[in-house]
């Protein structure tokens, strides 16, 4: 060997040994990590299996035509694509206690860019440790029980105006229009305190339209509309916000009146919330609050309508809390613990017919769950028919059994509004609006659907496709 072929062999000889090591490193551990990935199909590149998963979305279809499926050939747990992202799905109740448990530890709300541009990037749903905690604080005492207290005789005056203005003197309705309509009105005057104003529901449905399209800014689009919209409601918000903490801060509204509103704008004059946190999550809050309590409301409705000896029994339990009031006397939230099986017929017509079908996490940790590992950056979804469609929690599954809820449910198998730190923050506001609108129908009219099949469908929630036309009857008892 030359000199020049040794100094070329101690010089090179190193590096290459280094490169070698690390190549091998990184390919076994890559065949190691391949290896324990749950099985399933990722599709094309970036596009994946999103056609399919939208398309049966949009049928309402998504656990029937794209899930089950899925289950049957690879397992529970299974690999895919959607929207260029690698994500693995997740079904089970042990499934949704480790997923929704371990938020901020091992996995973290991911929503889609247009979702975060519309709801607000400074909106709970995108907050983490301290700021999650502080803003979910100021919510959670407007809904605590104090709250809850002084909400009832509020929600009660709405529901009664609302049928009296609305529903009186009418032989056809739509219900989930009319419950869509109410629940608008509750989240703003009962429980922000801000008054609703001629053609500000039709801005907030622009929103929604875009909430889960692409966030592509092109002169018509979906996004485009409801970007436009979203600046509307911010410039509504903007003046409703300053207006109330000047009135605040000169003493001319001392704040006390337990409106969410309220305590957000003490939290601004503190210095513990910003100007955007609370307009942002005056939007999240009225969007999670009134389309799924609307949605959960018409299929209570449309279950009673079905099912005759629930509806008797339903009944006879609010002529029985009629009879303990005065004529006029509003409900109060110990006459609501009461409805004990309306909330059974409500729970089950939420697990049959879900509000949200689940939602993605991001991994933001090497996971390893059952066997299988899920890379870091990784998408997880769980689902709600996971569980509220497994025999294994439910027995007879697809039968409507309001009294399987007379026992404890396994934790994590009944998940409509989520479940771990990110749980429903407005869970006890919808419970409230399903049980008073409940009450005040029942007792004041019947009712009859114009068509009892008719289909579900999503664009981006899931609602009646004809918005649930009923005829009407007032009672004369």
């Amino acid at each position: 060997m030359d000199l020049a072929c040794f100094v070329l062999w101690v010089f090179f000889f190193p590096i290459a040994a280094v490169v070698s090591f690390n190549f091998l490193r990184h390919k076994k551990r890559c065949n190691r990590n391949h290896k324990k990935l749950p099985p399933g199909e990722m599709g094309l590149p970036w596009i994946g299996e999103t056609m399919e998963f939208f398309n049966a979305q949009k049928r309402n279809q998504l656990f029937e035509e794209f899930v089950q499926p899925r289950i049957r050939k690879h397992g529970k747990i299974f690999k895919t694509r959607i929207m260029g992202s690698p994500t693995v799905v997740v079904n089970g109740a042990e499934a949704n206690r480790f997923f929704l448990s371990n938020e901020f530890k091992l996995v973290k709300s991911s929503w889609p860019s247009s979702s975060v541009e519309l709801m607000g990037r400074e909106s709970i749903m995108e907050k983490e440790g301290e700021r999650h905690r502080v803003l979910r604080g100021v919510i959670g005492t407007s809904l605590g029980y104090a709250g809850l207290e002084v909400l009832v005789p509020k929600m009660c005056n709405s529901v009664q105006l609302h049928l009296a203005s609305n529903w009186h003197g009418q032989e056809r309705l739509s219900l989930y229009w009319s419950a869509k309509v109410l629940t608008f009105s509750i989240v703003f005057e009962c429980l922000l305190g801000i008054n609703v104003e001629p053609g500000m529901l039709d801005t907030f449905e622009r929103v929604l339209e875009g909430v889960f399209s692409p966030a592509v800014m092109f002169p018509g689009s979906k996004f485009w509309r409801a970007k436009k919209a979203r600046k509307e409601i911010e410039k509504m918000l903007v003046n409703v916000v300053r207006e109330k903490r000047k009135k605040m801060e000169e003493n001319l509204e001392r704040g006390e009146d337990g409106m969410l509103l309220s305590r957000l704008i003490a939290g601004m004059i503190q210095g513990e919330i910003s100007e955007q946190e609370v307009i942002d999550n005056v939007v999240l809050l009225v969007f999670a609050a009134h389309d799924t309590s609307s949605f959960a409301i018409a299929m209570t409705f449309k279950m009673l309508a079905q099912h005759s000896d629930c509806y008797n029994k339903l009944l006879q339990e609010h002529v029985d809390i009629m009879s303990s009031k005065r004529w006029g006397e509003n409900l109060t939230l110990e006459d609501i613990k009461k409805m004990k099986y309306t909330w059974q017929v409500a729970r089950e017509s939420m697990r049959l017919f879900p509000p949200i079908f689940g939602s993605f996490r991001k991994a933001i940790a090497y996971i390893d769950y059952e066997g299988f590992s899920i890379p870091k950056g990784w998408k997880v979804l769980w689902t709600a028919y996971g569980t509220h469609y497994n025999e294994e929690y439910f027995k007879d599954p697809m039968s409507f059994n309001p009294n399987r809820f007379e026992d404890s449910v396994p934790p994590y198998a009944f998940v409509p509004f989520g479940g771990g730190p990110r749980v429903c923050a407005g869970y006890q506001l919808a419970k409230l609006n399903i049980l008073i609108f409940v009450h005040y129908v029942v007792t004041q009219y019947d009712w009859s659907l114009l068509h009892p099949d008719e289909p579900i469908t999503m664009d981006p929630l899931p609602f009646p496709s004809l918005g649930m036309p009923i005829r009407v009857f007032p009672k004369h008892s």
